[in-house]
């Protein structure tokens, strides 16, 4: 089929050389120049497994192209998909500007019958809106349907979760539109849920705020665990086993960033707010998530109580790994806490450096590796787990470091492999281990 999809973002980007690769026409509009021309040329502007590999094969198949001219970008296209950003509203609604804009480009240049397929997270009751918005304005005679296609993508891995994920949600009030959408979407061989359009709003919202919900659960286990002596690896093992509850999501660790939990959890908030639907678990999981990104360096400030002109090295910068994102991000906050307090803060990230410039402070020093990182520090703080970090060895600690002080944020080491390894070694939710 033909379709394009207006927005080069990360769910843009990925569900438009996704849909190429199952062999659909897809053409890409977005109005940055020089991005479209870095994509037209192959490269990615966003690190994402796998994503450039696929970028680089449907171009040359000539299936995939990019473009900032919307006549050409809609130019016979069956399906156009709204893949823009909804970034977060001062009172943590979601903002519909970016969407608003696509609607009217739409219908400023739509030359032909078509169903609008909104991939952006948008709350209850938008698709509604984008249908009468571009209607409205619609200056040639065509019709258009309406259908919520939600992305459940974990950046790192959203290339594998579109073609293996746990089900493709399509919802719409146009029946012919679902029909159309589920051939669409039959190439990649997932369970497909065919719902209304308000509950296919309604799933992507509640699935992130649920597991949100279980991440600043078990990290008010693990706060728990390690004050009464409890080890927080034993209790979610032995509550992950339940499969009612499931082992995934029970990490502990120094909570979520990133640009979806965060975002979408105060924008459903708000979606009760506007309805006089008070939502106070939720109202709970981002106060404790917001708490638990100051414990590591409170640990490390009652171990240490003046880090003034300390060495401070802090491992892991992007909100999870295997991105290089930093929204949200955990170890923004946590370089600002170490530089008011006077310490030399030195970060090292596999991937994210260039993104984390743009954003921390020009205070924070950067390396080159993890070895550079921690030469000399009088402390380690690990905030991205990362394979390459997590696969650093302990003994290079006691090695390179003026003192062999570890703060690990997500657990990345068992207590068994810090025994015994001169690792003076704090954790979440669990007992320290002096080395």
């Amino acid at each position: 089929m033909n379709i394009a999809v207006i927005g080069t973002g990360y769910v843009g980007l990925v569900t438009g050389v996704c849909l190429s690769d199952l062999g659909h026409n897809v053409t890409c509009i977005d109005i940055d120049e020089k991005k479209v021309e870095k994509l037209n040329n192959g490269k990615s502007p966003i690190y994402e497994e796998g994503l450039e590999e696929l970028l680089e094969k449907n171009l040359r198949q000539e299936r995939l192209t990019f473009t900032t001219d919307y006549t050409r970008g809609l130019a016979q296209k069956q399906l156009v998909y709204i893949a823009v950003g909804t970034p977060q509203g001062d009172d943590g609604s979601a903002d519909l500007t970016y969407v608003n804009a696509a609607c009217r480009d739409i219908a400023s240049h739509l030359e032909n019958d078509a169903v609008i397929v909104t991939k952006s997270t948008v709350p209850v009751g938008t698709n509604e809106h984008i249908k009468e918005t571009i209607e409205a304005n619609l200056v040639n005679d065509v019709s258009i349907s309406v259908a919520s296609n939600p992305e459940f993508l974990r950046q790192g891995s959203a290339v594998h979760d579109t073609f293996r994920g746990d089900r493709i949600v399509i919802g719409s009030n146009d029946e012919e539109a679902l029909e159309l959408l589920e051939k669409v979407n039959a190439g990649f061989r997932l369970p497909i849920v065919k719902t209304d359009l308000r509950s296919a709003e309604m799933i992507k919202y509640a699935s992130n705020a649920f597991l949100a919900t279980k991440i600043s659960f078990i990290n008010e286990m693990a706060n728990l665990s390690e004050k009464i002596g409890a080890n927080i690896d034993h209790v979610a093992k032995g509550m992950g086993m339940d499969k009612r509850i499931g082992e995934s999501f029970l990490n502990a660790g120094i909570g979520f960033g990133g640009s979806c939990f965060p975002k979408d959890t105060r924008a459903i908030i708000s979606i009760g707010r506007n309805v006089e639907n008070d939502m106070p678990i939720l109202e709970n999981v981002v106060d404790v998530n917001e708490r638990q990104r100051s414990i590591i360096v409170d640990k490390l400030h009652k171990r240490v109580t003046d880090l003034s002109n300390k060495k401070v090295a802090v491992l892991g910068l992007s909100f999870k790994p295997n991105t290089d994102d930093m929204r949200e991000a955990p170890s923004i906050d946590v370089t600002e806490k170490l530089l008011d307090k006077n310490a030399e803060v030195v970060a090292y990230d596999p991937v994210a450096t260039e993104n984390a410039k743009e954003v921390l402070s020009n205070k924070v020093h950067y390396a080159t590796s993890i070895e550079k990182a921690v030469q000399d520090a009088d402390v380690a703080i690990i905030l991205t787990e990362w394979k390459e970090i997590k696969n650093f060895p302990l003994h290079e600690y006691k090695a390179r470091m003026k003192e062999a002080l570890v703060f690990d944020g997500r657990n990345c080491f068992t207590l068994d492999q810090v025994k015994n390894s001169g690792v003076e070694y704090h954790s979440i939710g669990r007992p320290v281990i002096y080395g």
